[in-house]
């Protein structure tokens, strides 16, 4: 995954806030990010759309404690609870919130995209909806997230290094050089209050996403049909792998504080 995803975003800063531990302004800034704007649609107690800070304030005030990250894809509900009208919703758009606490509520991002490339406007709702109180579905803990993206490095390094991706051409190339100039950026990975330990995992599994993604966009040393999907077969588990690994850190907030409580 070259790019963090908007509920990755929400789902850390937004920790961050109910923590008090990052002012509201900037909770808002850094979730928005390069989008214009992000409102928040169907809050209990809200009859219009309203924006980031009055949202996550709401979310609070009914109880909300933290927020989970969810990324599924198709047959693999990864960090969805239910009912199914919220999974179909996330599945959709490929990733979601899921509060935690007395409210049991889910955001899905709606991405609005106006004006030429390069120059793109856009805007962001979030639509709130009811979810099941029950535990996520396929998420490990941190340290099972970091030794199972371990293995999954070991067990296909082989297949990895025969991508030759870095050498691959120069579309691979660029995608490669363009995911390294984003993370040399100094981004700051996740929020305040994160432990070490998923900052660690979740750049590791951002890393392995990323080499994932540009080599089954059809780069690497492979060049028959036949090459490339042998080649996808073999990265599908990697990739559900670091998949798993990104939301164990986006989560590890949320695992932390359970494990506090007596």
């Amino acid at each position: 995954m070259l790019d963090e995803p908007r509920s990755g975003r929400l789902t850390a800063w937004g920790n961050a806030l109910l923590a008090g531990l990052a002012a509201p302004d900037d909770v808002a800034q850094r979730i928005t990010a390069d989008d214009v704007v992000h409102r928040i649609t169907g809050l209990p107690g809200e009859h219009a759309p309203v924006g980031l800070t009055l949202g996550l304030g709401r979310l609070r005030a009914l109880g909300v404690t933290g927020l989970r990250l969810a990324l599924p894809v198709a047959g693999h509900p990864l960090g969805l609870s239910g009912p199914p009208e919220f999974n179909a919703r996330a599945l959709v758009a490929g990733e979601a919130v899921v509060t935690v606490g007395a409210a049991h509520l889910g955001l899905v991002p709606e991405v609005h995209e106006a004006g030429p490339e390069g120059d793109l406007h856009v805007e962001v709702v979030w639509e709130c909806l009811a979810v099941r109180d029950a535990p996520p579905a396929d998420v490990p803990s941190l340290g099972e997230a970091e030794r199972e993206l371990a293995e999954a490095l070991r067990d296909a390094g082989e297949a990895l290094a025969q991508l030759d991706v870095a050498g691959a051409g120069p579309a691979a190339q660029a995608a490669l050089d363009a995911y390294r100039a984003r993370a040399a950026r100094g981004r700051e990975v996740l929020a305040p209050g994160y432990p070490p330990r998923a900052v660690r995992v979740l750049e590791l599994a951002q890393r392995v996403a990323a080499v994932v993604e540009i080599a089954s966009d059809g780069h690497g040393a492979a060049v028959s049909a036949s090459q490339i999907a042998a080649r996808a077969e073999l990265l599908r588990p990697v990739e559900r792998t670091a998949r798993r690994a990104q939301v164990a850190a986006y989560n590890a907030y949320v695992e932390e504080v359970e494990r506090r409580r007596p």
